[in-house]
């Protein structure tokens, strides 16, 4: 068992894997994930979501160490997907006096995912609702589309903690398991970013939505279901997500991302860097599109105020990588930033057309130069134009 105490009557009875290489098969893991788990122990005993069946075993044995012997009265489900329900079945067989308490959506996901009976075993809460356990009372508030239509977060009123299911969560494992334990804004803060733009980041208008409420609440712990426990400078890590929410760059600077088959394309965004260097421009960073996972491009690109694409042509479209990259910008619904656009084609370049026409499906995307064309390789006439775009970006900044 590996159980860490949070306060007195709370307790965290999750566990980290750090053998698996990708999050939901698509999002590559350097450094494992946690999937948490939360037991509250009072004259009624409440298990605040069960976890992946990966780590199964260990919570399990985590979760009767903790009971100590006696029953378990309720599990409130915060969240129906699978990285946190897989063992939700199992659970409530091994405790099947139970009761399972979630939104009506919650319920209708079990019956989808299980085949056990819960018809007599499953409390209905609406937003507000209360559940009182002995000195700790549970109000929900339903979060939907954070990140799936079920979710709620659950606020414990006496020690005053927020359950916050997805909301505030991180890629990776844990090392210890509060925030302020590890040197977070070095070293966490970009698997957070990360995991907030691919899984939650679609969905800024409910994180806003979720956050409004959050804020009538005095927040003293702060439980999510992926990453680190807050229970200091919680603020900090609140602003992070009204900016990333809003959709807002979080920092000035420049991310060149490029497509190239040959190595000239390259060329063109490795000059292009070098003169915004010269122009004073403190923050550029360049990502090869095929070398770089996507989702760490999303991230960095809703980082940082300016984004340049540079493609080269392929079967008289999008290189294959940037045109992945694009749309799932798109489909993430990236929005106010600077951008602008390097082409690359031996005889037809096409590239960047289609790209601005992908940018311009974007809402707020503000294109400071015309398309900068090269036709195979970068000559002078195309080096004075990245000289003259590094200058245009420059007065942006």
């Amino acid at each position: 068992m590996n159980i860490r105490t949070i306060t007195k009557d709370v307790f965290y009875v999750g566990a980290s894997d750090r053998r698996i290489n990708l999050f939901e098969n698509i999002y590559p893991l350097q450094n494992g994930i946690s999937y948490n788990s939360y037991l509250i122990r009072d004259k009624k005993n409440a298990l605040i979501d069960t976890v992946d069946e990966s780590v199964s075993s260990v919570f399990f044995q985590n979760l009767e160490a903790a009971l100590g012997g006696e029953k378990l009265d309720y599990i409130i489900v915060n969240h129906m997907e699978p990285d946190h329900a897989a063992t939700l079945e199992r659970t409530f067989k091994l405790y099947p006096e139970a009761k399972i308490v979630g939104t009506a959506k919650t319920k209708g996901m079990f019956q989808r995912f299980f085949s056990t009976d819960i018809e007599d075993s499953f409390i209905i809460v609406k937003d507000c609702d209360t559940l009182e356990i002995g000195e700790h009372t549970f109000q929900f508030f339903t979060a939907p589309m954070v990140h799936w239509p079920e979710v709620m977060v659950t606020y414990e009123i006496k020690d005053k903690i927020l359950f916050s299911a997805d909301a505030f969560g991180s890629f990776g494992a844990l090392c210890g398991l509060f925030s302020d334990e590890v040197d977070f804004a070095n070293e966490e803060l970009g698997e957070a970013r990360r995991y907030y733009f691919n899984i939650v980041g679609k969905y800024g208008n409910q994180v806003m939505a979720l956050l409004s409420k959050a804020s009538k609440l005095e927040i003293n712990l702060l439980c999510p279901l992926h990453g680190y426990v807050w229970r200091s400078n919680i603020g900090y890590f609140v602003e992070k997500y009204k900016c990333w929410g809003s959709y807002l760059p979080e920092e000035k600077g420049v991310v060149i991302v490029y497509g190239s088959i040959y190595g000239n394309t390259a060329t063109a965004a490795d000059i292009l860097a070098k003169l915004l260097r010269e122009e004073g421009v403190s923050k550029v960073k360049v990502y090869d599109s095929s070398k770089t996972d996507v989702s760490i491009l999303l991230s960095e690109a809703f980082k940082y105020s300016h984004i340049v694409f540079a493609s080269a042509t392929y079967n008289n479209g999008i290189f294959t990588k940037m045109e992945n990259f694009l749309t799932d910008l798109k489909a993430h619904a990236f929005q106010n930033r600077y951008a602008a656009i390097i082409e690359n084609g031996s005889w037809a370049p096409a590239s960047g057309r289609l790209m601005a026409e992908l940018i311009a499906s974007m809402k707020n995307i503000s294109v400071i130069a015309p398309c900068i064309s090269i036709e195979s390789a970068v000559k002078c006439a195309q080096i004075e134009k990245l000289g003259e775009l590094a200058k245009e970006i420059a007065k942006t900044l």
